[in-house]
């Protein structure tokens, strides 16, 4: 992957890091600690974003870092629906679930264009 060499300088493997340790702070707040599905499933969703970009990062094929990405992208996606969820139920304020949200899209927008960039990548190397 060009000059980066560890999965912990992919910005979005950085971002990711940042996602997880906002969203394991919120959800050990009262409300929302004792909802242990909700809390454990995006708690997960969120750790499977970093895991999925380290996995696929080390695995060493622009091919199998391509399907990681696609799996990380939709745990990011799945990290803004429980998100709705949180709010609805009032464990998160709307500031809350509004600065998460811009957090976590803002990390599938990165997830997207490092997995158009290794899909450019792959094309070229079929060349």
């Amino acid at each position: 992957m060009g000059s980066i060499t560890r999965f912990e300088d992919l910005i979005a493997w950085q971002k990711a890091r940042d996602l997880a340790r906002e969203l394991y702070q919120v959800t050990a707040a009262a409300r929302f600690r004792a909802d242990l599905g909700l809390r454990d499933q995006i708690r997960r969703a969120s750790v499977s974003v970093m895991a999925n970009l380290a996995e696929g990062f080390e695995r060493g094929s622009s091919r199998e870092f391509h399907q990681f990405l696609v799996i990380a992208k939709g745990s990011c996606a799945e990290v803004r629906s429980h998100l709705y969820v949180a709010q609805d139920v009032g464990y998160l304020t709307a500031a809350q679930s509004q600065e998460l949200q811009t957090s976590a899209v803002q990390l599938g927008r990165i997830l997207g264009a490092l997995r158009a960039a290794v899909d450019r990548k792959r094309t070229r190397q079929r060349q």
